[in-house]
């Protein structure tokens, strides 16, 4: 039989996800050489010392499986935030967070509005659930909320508005999410995926914590992969209203948290001096990318994320593959429509400077 007849339906005409290209994969193509990457928006400064102080301590254990619910990170995280620990979910990752969403909410037929372009993995899950997902093309770099609103029909189950958005920086301010809320149905389900809020400096930014204590029908989506460093572990969560989070419980992994990346995160939560120095880091380098790229008379949005959303009005790929032979990994826009475009992760000051030599001579 055809692996058509087999497969679930319409899985096989979905977009996989590619991720930015690896250290790894470029040495194996270009050599080894110092390679920088800045196309994954990790964090350059690297994890907590403490975070591996405990993975340290830990590795003597993982011959036992891990406790499900992740009691000691959901403890923490409910300190942290002033919640109960019913209002929390923990998983491998972020991308695993929107999978259970997907899973829990979207049957055959739901229609889930998103932005154009936003993550991708929105678009995948609703695809592989059966759902239609309905794009709505960015205004001015940022979501057109009110755009979004027209879109909702009868047969709208969520939207996912990705703040500050990947791959653009941009953010939706609180007075404009709150109006935006207001005026939905209260059978849809909005979902803020805040994977980069901690860089955030803007004072409207929402507070989504605030909504979830007022009983709306919203789930945070936040994740340990960027201001701490842990990308490599894969663990994120999701906050909510308690219903909601019970739904998420439905459809979850047994163990989805591993012991490793479980005490790293406690840790890296309980780590302000790193938090801090994570983000002093963003904050230099984006001044530091803007004064440069305003220099050279290149276009560019303003970010309140750990990454630039540069127009370098050139045949992106040109630019890609020269910046590779500079030994500098980039994240070309082509996929998100933008043929001129690239996403440039925030690194340490050197990687910045380099990145901006590199410019320099191509250009």
């Amino acid at each position: 039989m055809r692996v058509e007849q087999l497969a679930r339906k319409g899985i096989l005409k979905i977009a996989s996800y590619i991720p930015g290209k690896s250290i790894e994969e470029v040495k194996k193509e270009y050599g080894k050489k110092r390679w920088i990457k800045l196309a994954s928006n990790e964090n350059l400064l690297g994890p907590s010392p403490k975070a591996l102080e405990a993975i340290r301590k830990e590795l003597s254990k993982i011959h036992f499986y891990p406790e499900g619910p992740s009691p000691l990170l959901r403890k923490a995280l409910a300190k942290t935030f002033s919640l109960n620990e019913k209002n929390v979910v923990t998983s491998n990752g972020a991308d695993n967070l929107i999978l259970m969403i997907a899973n829990a909410f979207i049957n055959e037929g739901d229609e889930v509005i998103l932005a154009d372009p936003t993550f991708p993995v929105y678009t995948n899950v609703t695809q592989i659930m059966g759902g239609k997902p309905i794009r709505v093309r960015l205004q001015h770099y940022t979501h057109d909320l009110d755009a979004m609103l027209n879109r909702v029909t009868q047969k709208t189950k969520l939207i996912f508005v990705c703040n500050p958005n990947n791959p653009t920086g941009t953010i939706v301010t609180d007075p404009l999410f709150k109006r935006f809320l207001s005026r939905l149905p209260n059978r849809i389900i909005v979902i803020l995926d805040e994977a980069y809020g901690d860089f955030v400096e803007n004072p409207l930014y929402p507070n989504s914590l605030s909504y979830i204590e007022d009983g709306k029908q919203v789930i945070a989506l936040r994740t340990f992969s960027k201001v701490y460093g842990l990308a490599g572990l894969r663990i994120g969560y999701a906050i909510g209203r308690e219903d909601l989070i019970h739904c998420l419980y439905q459809v979850r992994d047994p163990f989805p948290v591993h012991r490793l990346a479980e005490v790293a995160a406690v840790a890296a939560l309980a780590d302000k001096d790193h938090i801090q120095k994570s983000k002093q880091l963003v904050y230099e380098g984006r001044g530091y990318f803007y004064n440069q790229l305003e220099r050279f008379g290149i276009p560019f949005v303003r970010s309140e994320a750990n990454f630039i959303f540069v127009d370098f009005k050139r045949d992106i790929e040109e630019i890609f593959k020269r910046l590779l032979g500079e030994g500098i990994i980039i994240r070309p826009g082509r996929a998100w429509g933008y043929p001129t475009c690239g996403r440039v992760t925030i690194g340490r000051m050197e990687d910045n400077r380099r990145f901006i030599k590199a410019l320099k001579k191509i250009l």
